[in-house]
């Protein structure tokens, strides 16, 4: 039987791959090209993505698998994570580097929005939760800072449509990653023109939107000669938004399950088949976006791993480089309950130093300071853990649903603490796997666009064959946990 070879380009806000996936009939299979680290660069106080860096990554592992003798792709796209964009002028050069979501330029911009249009508007137009990140603030605030860039520019690009573009030669901008801008219209799944001109964000700049699953176009001949490829293989639109390709690839889930997508950010919700615009969504600050097959994925956004990582960096500045399994381990062997944090306080967006802000936040609001790595580490884990409880039990509120089932995808369902945390805090059975479901959904996606696996449910089946989930069943003595919650839902943030 004849395989088709695909490649994958997973770009996360910490690292990046290009992984080659391979369709044989029965199953699929992945094999790393490259990975490489990634991150932003802070120059004269401003932060950036160093795209030019991710594209010869990128054009690295495209050569590397031609200098092998590979076989010819029957596809090529990128996902990467959403709200960054970079500005063409009208030949089509980049402008700048990308400016990171967690710069500082977006401070204050929530509310200079909603001085011209309110809080309830922009959410019943858009479904998307607010956080000073998002593309549309981004916009806002280079329109009141007046930057130059803006006034130059002729085209914005989301990170993975400025990649495809580089690829293809078309300008266009992939719905699931759209959806993640708050500046598109959820019931139309069309740019939201009026809300746009009031903010006087220019509608000129933004290109047409296209769907999941979009040939774009062969890849440009400059692109193959210059990574030795004999013929141009079609460059894909999938889910560009990695949350979007990951939930895509998540064996098993239906009706009853909830899913978390654990990186950087843990992305918790449901796959809906609408958007929920109710004053109660609104209340508690979810998130629509946009899924494959029409799909609308209702989820929050959770700082995630971002804390760990934060403090692992930060130690190891300090020359102290703990790997993660001795992170862990100290973890496991620290007193349990003894520092609680809400994860997603503004004090942990993007401190300088990750393990001082979390000591600071509990001095601040009477909580035991932790002082050693175990302890920071335990206070991370069962922090985000009790997040996953309160975030479960609005989703049940919202959806009507019954919830038996939590899926946990991405690299983060590798942790079998936070895994365990996560199954006793929630009293659920946790399903843990694949670890590479993004590049997975991205592969996937590519084979149903070409028609080589008929629909998502016989994929979502081909993966879970092809990668067997771990269980992780809860513990029967719940009321520990439930003794935390009375007091992290009052934690403020």
């Amino acid at each position: 039987m004849a395989i088709d070879h695909f490649l994958a380009v997973d770009l996360g806000a910490s690292g990046g791959r290009v992984m080659l996936g391979r369709w044989d009939g029965a199953r699929i299979s992945l094999e790393a090209l490259t990975r490489f680290d990634n991150g932003p660069t802070t120059v004269n106080g401003r932060m950036h993505w160093d795209i030019l860096s991710i594209w010869r990554h990128i054009t690295d592992g495209m050569q590397l698998h031609s200098s092998r003798g590979g076989a010819a792709l029957a596809g090529v796209s990128v996902d990467s994570w959403g709200v960054d964009y970079g500005l063409l002028d009208r030949q089509g050069r980049l402008l700048g580097n990308p400016t990171c979501y967690r710069d500082h330029r977006t401070d204050g911009m929530l509310e200079q929005a909603f001085a011209r249009v309110s809080s309830d508007e922009i959410f019943g137009t858009t479904g998307i939760q607010f956080m000073q990140i998002n593309t549309l603030y981004q916009l806002l605030s280079m329109r009141l800072h007046d930057d130059p860039q803006l006034a130059a520019a002729d085209k914005l690009l989301l990170i993975p449509d400025l990649l495809h573009y580089w690829l293809s030669g078309v300008a266009a901008v992939e719905y699931t990653n759209a959806s993640t801008t708050q500046m598109l219209d959820a019931r139309t799944r069309t740019w939201a023109d009026e809300m746009l001109a009031r903010l006087d964000i220019p509608r000129t700049i933004l290109p047409s939107i296209v769907a999941p699953g979009t040939v774009l176009g062969p890849m440009l001949g400059s692109v193959c000669d210059a990574v030795g490829f004999k013929t141009a293989p079609p460059i894909i639109a999938g889910a560009t938004h990695d949350t979007g390709a990951a939930i895509a690839a998540i064996p098993g889930l239906d009706t009853h399950s909830v899913y978390i997508s654990s990186g950087t950010w843990s992305l918790m919700g449901m796959e809906l088949p609408a958007p929920v615009l109710s004053a109660a969504a609104r209340a508690v600050n979810f998130t629509n976006e946009g899924g494959i097959n029409g799909t609308i994925r209702l989820l929050k956004n959770i700082a995630g791993l971002w804390l760990l990582q934060e403090c692992r960096r930060s130690w190891q500045r300090q020359g102290q480089s703990y790997t993660w399994e001795e992170l862990m381990a100290l973890a496991s062997n620290a007193a349990p309950f003894v520092s609680i944090v809400n994860p997603d306080a503004a004090a942990f967006l993007n401190p300088d130093d990750m393990p001082s802000a979390i000591q600071a936040y509990c001095a601040q609001h009477g909580i035991a300071v932790p002082q050693t790595p175990g302890a920071i580490v335990r206070c991370c884990l069962e922090s985000l853990a009790l997040r996953y409880r309160t975030v479960l039990d609005t989703l049940r509120d919202l959806s009507g649903r019954h919830i038996d089932t939590i899926r946990i995808v991405g690299g983060g369902s590798q942790n079998q603490l936070l895994n365990r945390f996560s199954a006793d805090a929630c009293n659920l059975p946790v399903v843990a796997g694949p670890v590479e479901a993004t590049a997975l959904g991205n592969v996937l996606i590519q084979a149903l666009t070409i028609g080589a696996i008929p629909d998502l449910a016989t994929g979502r089946r081909i993966i879970a064959e092809s990668f067997p989930p771990t269980v992780i069943e809860p513990s029967t003595d719940r009321a520990a946990w439930d003794a935390q919650l009375a007091g992290f839902v009052r934690l403020p943030r």
